[in-house]
């Protein structure tokens, strides 16, 4: 009987996002005969557990409260964090590691992408093979992450070097892979490209339930943690200068560290009645498929598939010309819309000019609705098992050179 790979995923917990839904679906579908896929996790949390496997899921009981982790990303950056992260992170990650014996670890983003690199030096010649996925623009991250000019070239640095270590670098975007290969001096041939899948037998049986509560206006919709990253407070300006705020409403689903920034700002604006934050939402579908227009306002990305989803559930799409991914889900005036970041008078007078003009939308949600099989879960899955069964069968380095 030929033996199983064995695949461990490593993240710091499963709060909602891009990544951690792509590491459970992974854990969830890859072929069983083919794989032994675990997750290792820093804490058990997150809204994603419940649709996780638990029976391999591997959590270390030791520091669990110490590395507790919500709010902006540059809370990391505090004493208390750091000290905590070097005292216990690494014997976590360590321990199931040597608990699993994994041929191939993939951690996800740039924190734990770190912390891998510095516990896969400590394991010498029985460490297995390393892929370092990232999903975001990492030079936006941390220049966001860090005021302090000289904290941000230092941890350029080290993850430039981690990442240059890795026996794969794994880009979810070509823009992405393009952009950090040059800003991060990584070697091309060991660049791999998979952009994150999207569930689109389920999205699109969810799309179809209905809302928490009747609309009683039409609305606007977009979806995404409440952070500087996603440029809400862009989209609130925009939505209160346009001519769509005087007989629609902007719902903006999610949760993070800017929710009452937010909603100071819709207030002072004069559209705190007609922005509603409903929170994190388990079925963001139901939602997207019943706007008038899905919009992203992204100050960068690395493959929203937020878009993607969207697309899948017929709503037509207006989204930035972020670094990176948003160009890569829709094609401008063919299935979606894209404007400049950063510019509320155009995303506003977009929101409004396509409003404007159904026919526009319904040949723009039809073309993203044909377009948004390119992305679902099945093919995705193939590449990663693609990329693990590669990875697992090439000659491991002794060392990791950065």
């Amino acid at each position: 009987m030929i033996e199983r790979v064995r695949v461990m995923l490593l993240l710091s917990s499963l709060h909602g996002g891009g990544a951690e839904r792509v590491a459970v679906h992974l854990l969830n579908r890859c072929d069983p005969d083919l794989l032994d896929v675990r997750m290792g996790l820093l804490r058990k949390a997150g809204a994603f557990l419940n649709d996780a496997d638990a029976a391999r899921i591997d959590v270390s009981p030791v520091g669990q409260d110490w590395l507790a982790f919500e709010g902006h990303n540059s809370d990391f950056y505090r004493p208390r964090k750091l000290i905590a992260g070097a005292v216990f992170a690494p014997a976590n990650v360590s321990s199931m590691i040597r608990a699993h014996r994994p041929h191939v670890v993939m951690s996800f983003l740039k924190g734990m992408s770190v912390l891998t690199y510095f516990v896969l030096k400590g394991l010498g010649e029985v460490r297995p093979r390393w892929i370092a996925r990232e999903g975001n623009n990492t030079d936006a991250v941390i220049d966001d992450e860090l005021a302090n000019l000289t904290g941000r070239a230092l941890i350029k640095g080290l993850t430039r070097r981690c990442y240059r270590a890795a026996d794969c670098f794994l880009a979810n975007s070509h823009e992405m892979a393009h952009g950090l290969r040059e800003s991060l001096d990584l070697d091309r041939t060991r660049i791999r490209v998979i952009h994150n899948p999207i569930d689109l037998t389920a999205i699109q049986r969810l799309a179809r339930e209905a809302l928490p509560r009747p609309r009683e206006l039409p609305f606007i919709v977009t979806a995404g943690r409440l952070e500087h990253q996603k440029g809400h407070d862009v989209l609130i300006k925009a939505f209160a200068q346009s001519r769509a705020a005087k007989h629609m409403d902007l719902v903006i689903l999610g949760s993070g560290s800017l929710e009452a920034d937010l909603k100071r700002q819709a207030a002072q604006l004069g559209v705190a009645s007609q922005v509603i934050f409903p929170g994190f939402a388990a079925n963001p579908w139901a939602w997207i498929s019943k706007a008038r227009l899905f919009v992203l306002p992204s100050r960068w990305e690395g493959f929203p598939s937020v878009v993607a989803e969207a697309l899948a559930c017929g709503a037509p799409a207006l989204v930035t010309a972020c670094d990176f991914g948003p160009r890569e889900v829709v094609e401008h005036g063919v299935s979606g819309w894209v404007v400049p970041p950063e510019d509320a008078a155009a995303f506003g007078a977009a929101m409004d000019w396509l409003l404007d003009r159904p026919e526009l939308t319904a040949r723009l949600a039809a073309n993203g609705k044909a377009r948004a099989p390119n992305f679902d879960i099945g093919k995705m899955i193939d590449a990663y098992t693609g990329l693990f069964l590669e990875q697992a069968a090439a000659p491991r380095a002794l060392a990791l050179e950065a």
